[in-house]
């Protein structure tokens, strides 16, 4: 079973997409960037990965360039999920490295069905 590793520093939206993919994937939930970095530092495989934006001690942002550098997980699928709803936070976010984007309040099936148009891909 593929891994989701979903990063947000909101309980709720945890674990209401726990409670969506917890059958298709094996989901880890983490609150933050750094647990997110510490988590694929300890781990070989790729995961799939739901990451928020703001979130306190490393953002969003820092954790795709955390990952796009690194050796073992630079093709991890990653889809940002954040209430920036800019045109320029969204573009900011595919150039520096994510596949894809959804704006919060979002719709679970929405995220599932990008997910795997990125695993289509993949």
């Amino acid at each position: 079973m593929k891994t989701l590793l979903i990063i947000d520093d909101e309980p709720a939206i945890r674990l209401l997409l726990k409670q969506f993919f917890q059958k298709k994937y094996d989901v880890v939930l983490l609150d933050d960037g750094i647990q997110a970095v510490e988590w694929l530092g300890s781990h070989t495989e790729t995961p799939v990965m739901i990451l928020d934006l703001n979130m306190p001690a490393m953002n969003g942002m820092e954790v795709i360039a955390n990952v796009r550098s690194s050796s073992n997980h630079r093709t991890a699928p990653i889809i940002v999920l954040s209430a920036k709803e800019s045109s320029a936070d969204r573009i900011s976010c595919l150039r520096n490295g994510a596949d894809d984007y959804v704006v919060k309040p979002f719709n679970p099936e929405e995220v599932e069905a990008r997910i795997d148009a990125v695993l289509r891909r993949l």
